[in-house]
């Protein structure tokens, strides 16, 4: 039903991560996957979904002067936002347990924003995703870490990965966001856009 919407669009994802890639595949989409490198540093003062909007939006800006008259491009920012503070990816096997501990027993919310931008404008939309965890043990912690190496996800954790099956005992919001797209932002905002 969105494809069709979206015949005439030329849509490009900004992302490296193969699960937004296949969120898109998974919705019907044709889409294009273009990168380019950007320092993802945003002001201190920024909260919450502002640091996530702020982001998005800072992805876009190498793909300016580029944009075709159909184009839509897309780009995206998830944080785990916890005791006040976002948490990024683990740069090592010491902060990601550190940030599973720190998330053990407790409640976090994952916070993502999405940036539509074409020739002629741009929209930003953004969601949150309470999750919560049980005590995790050491071993647990150590046991997923060593056996999936969450390197690459923020708050050093997949909810589809074996800590989401054993840790979490609920979650309030998009299951998808916290994989790492909220898809009904996603085709709500395309179709808005389509049909404009």
């Amino acid at each position: 039903m969105l494809k069709e919407n979206l015949y005439k669009h030329h849509l490009i994802l900004a992302s490296s991560s193969p699960r937004r890639h296949q969120f898109f595949k998974d919705l019907g989409l044709n889409f294009e996957v273009l990168l380019k490198p950007i320092e993802e540093i945003y002001p201190e003062y920024l909260q919450r979904h502002e640091i996530t909007d702020y982001l998005s939006v800072l992805k876009a800006k190498p793909f300016y002067t580029g944009l075709k008259e159909n184009s839509i491009l897309v780009t995206n920012d998830t944080i785990v936002w916890h005791k006040e503070r976002a948490i990024g990816k683990p740069k090592n096997p010491a902060e990601a347990f550190t940030m599973l501990q720190s998330m053990s027993n407790t409640s976090h919310d994952v916070i993502s924003s999405i940036c539509f931008t074409t020739r002629h404008k741009q929209i930003v939309v953004n969601t949150e995703t309470k999750v919560t965890f049980k005590e995790l043990t050491k071993n647990e912690i150590w046991y997923y870490i060593n056996n999936y190496k969450p390197y690459d996800k923020a708050g050093a954790y997949g909810i589809q990965e074996w800590i989401g099956a054993i840790g979490i005992t609920k979650i309030e919001g998009s299951y998808n966001n916290v994989v790492g797209l909220p898809t009904h932002l996603l085709y709500e905002t395309l179709n808005r856009i389509a049909n404009s």
